[in-house]
C-alpha cells in the first residue's frame, strides 16, 4: 500500500498527524495529475513542427494540412506566412526534381499530395508527372498567393520581417531551403 494511503487507513495515527497525513495524500495525487497533464503535450509535437518533420520528409499534403491547422488554431499573420511559405517549399521542391531529371518522385509526389482514400490505394491516379509538375505548380501558386493576402491583411509589418528571414534563409540553402524552416521562426 501506497505511504499516503497507509497513513489514511491505519487506525492508529493521532488527531494531530491525520492533517499531515492528508496533505501528504493530496500533494502526492496532485502531482500525479500534473504528471497526467504534462504528458500528453511532450507526446503531441505542436502543427509547426509537425510541418517541420513534414517538409524534411518531403510529405507535402501533412506539412499544408499541418500549417492549416495552425491557422485554425492559432489564427494570426504569422500562421498564414508559414502556409505561404509551405506552399512555396512544395513549388521549389518540384521545380528542383524536375531539373534532377527525377520524374518518378514527382509522380509520387501527387500521391502523397492526394488525400488517402481507400479506392486511391486499388487505382492511384495516372498522371503524367510533367502535366503532374505544371499542375501542382500552378496550384500551390494560386493557394500561396491568396494566403500571403489574408497574412498580409492582418500584420504587414510581420509578413515583411518574416519574408526578410525567409529571403536569407533561402539564400543560406539554396538547394534545400524547401526542406526545412528559417531557424529564426522557431518551428
Amino acid at each position: 500500500m501506497n505511504m499516503p494511503y497507509a497513513c489514511l487507513h491505519r487506525a492508529a495515527v493521532t488527531a494531530t498527524a491525520r492533517p499531515v497525513c492528508v496533505a501528504v495524500f493530496l500533494a502526492s495525487v496532485l502531482a500525479g495529475c500534473g504528471a497526467l497533464v504534462s504528458a500528453p503535450a511532450a507526446d503531441h509535437p505542436s502543427n509547426l513542427s509537425r510541418a517541420k518533420t513534414f517538409l524534411a520528409a518531403g510529405d507535402c499534403r501533412r506539412a499544408i494540412e499541418a500549417c492549416q491547422q495552425e491557422i485554425t488554431e492559432h489564427p494570426s499573420a504569422r500562421s498564414y506566412v508559414y502556409l505561404v511559405y509551405v506552399y512555396q517549399a512544395v513549388d521549389a521542391y518540384v521545380d528542383a526534381l524536375a531539373r534532377a531529371d527525377r520524374w518518378v518522385q514527382i509522380e509520387q509526389l501527387v500521391l502523397s499530395l492526394t488525400p488517402n482514400r481507400p479506392e486511391e490505394t486499388l487505382d492511384p491516379p495516372n498522371v503524367l508527372a510533367r502535366m503532374a509538375k505544371e499542375l501542382i505548380q500552378e496550384s500551390v501558386r494560386k493557394q500561396s498567393d491568396a494566403n500571403a493576402v489574408f497574412g498580409e491583411r492582418l500584420d504587414k509589418p510581420t509578413v515583411d520581417r518574416l519574408w526578410t528571414q525567409q529571403k536569407a534563409w533561402r539564400s543560406r540553402a539554396p538547394d534545400s531551403w524547401w526542406l526545412g524552416v528559417p531557424p529564426e521562426w522557431g518551428w
